[in-house]
């Protein structure tokens, strides 16, 4: 079933009282939301009481948790020591989402540096099959590890470039945000058919059954001529994402995605917009 929700909590979590993560879900049901995703992104700093606290509260309440892993995971860095310290922050992410009771870790998959665009996809890829031996390892292979894409043209993650890194293994399954996409791209998705040939390119490269339900980043974000600047809300005129077309493109497809608001401070509200949309859309 799709799911809507926020990436943390927003500004009217705070306004309406609210404190403390472990009370997400009764604010989701508020929002009339499925799901959350906890950012580790300034690192894993939780605790494992708190972890399982929250844990509990999400199990209790039918309401699904997943997480985003820190924001520093390179692997395209050259250097192994630094990679080494990616696999960990991606091993940290997947243990505290265990105690959180989740299923997906989604995690950036990388920077161009000052090697060229195929060296560094080439070592991402290397990276990424160690990565893959470590989760069987650790005994995350029951986990979804969700490479991104990206919105900056430094930063190793196009729409083709994470659907090979998927490839991979069956572990991984892609975080498609269209944002970062529409940003990377100079406004490249406004109609049904931007989004539904990017859609339809990952299953034909994937299978329908390995993307029916992949993760989706969604939010409108200002960008210039080196991609992604800034995230927005949905109140913003100027820059894309619309979401109906890739409501339409969804249902046309019948994909049911995991469906995660990025807007800037109205994660919560902006999400319950696109369910709305999603739920009136017609094909």
């Amino acid at each position: 079933m799709i799911k809507f929700g926020p990436s943390g909590n927003s500004l009217s979590f705070y306004e309406m009282g609210y404190k403390h993560t472990a009370q997400a879900p009764d604010y989701l049901n508020k929002f009339n939301l499925d799901c959350f995703e906890y950012s580790f992104g300034r690192g894993v700093t939780l605790s494992e009481g708190k972890a399982i606290e929250i844990g509990e509260a999400f199990l209790s309440s039918g309401k699904e948790i997943s997480v985003h892993a820190p924001y520093f995971i390179n692997f395209a860095n050259p250097d192994d020591e630094a990679a080494q310290k990616s696999y960990n922050y991606v091993l940290q992410s997947a243990k505290y989402l265990k105690l959180l009771g989740g299923k997906r870790v989604v995690f950036h998959p990388a920077a161009q540096g000052k090697a060229t665009r195929e060296e560094a996809v080439s070592r991402t890829a290397d990276r990424l099959k160690v990565l893959c031996d470590y989760i069987y390892l650790n005994g995350f292979e029951d986990m979804y590890f969700c490479p991104e894409t990206m919105g900056k043209l430094a930063q190793i993650g196009t729409l083709e470039e994470v659907v090979e890194f998927c490839k991979i293994d069956k572990i991984f399954v892609p975080a498609i945000d269209f944002g970062h996409i529409n940003a990377r791209e100079q406004g490249s998705l406004r109609t049904v058919e931007d989004f539904k040939s990017r859609l339809e390119y990952m299953i034909a490269e994937l299978g329908y059954d390995r993307v029916k339900n992949f993760h989706v980043h969604f939010s409108k974000i200002m960008y210039g001529g080196k991609g992604e600047i800034k995230h927005l809300t949905f109140d913003d005129t100027v820059y894309g994402p619309e979401f109906a077309p890739l409501a339409v493109a969804l249902k046309q497809l019948k994909l049911e995605p995991y469906i995660v608001s990025e807007s800037d401070g109205t994660q919560a509200e902006d999400a319950r917009t696109m369910k709305e949309i999603y739920n009136t859309v017609d094909i």
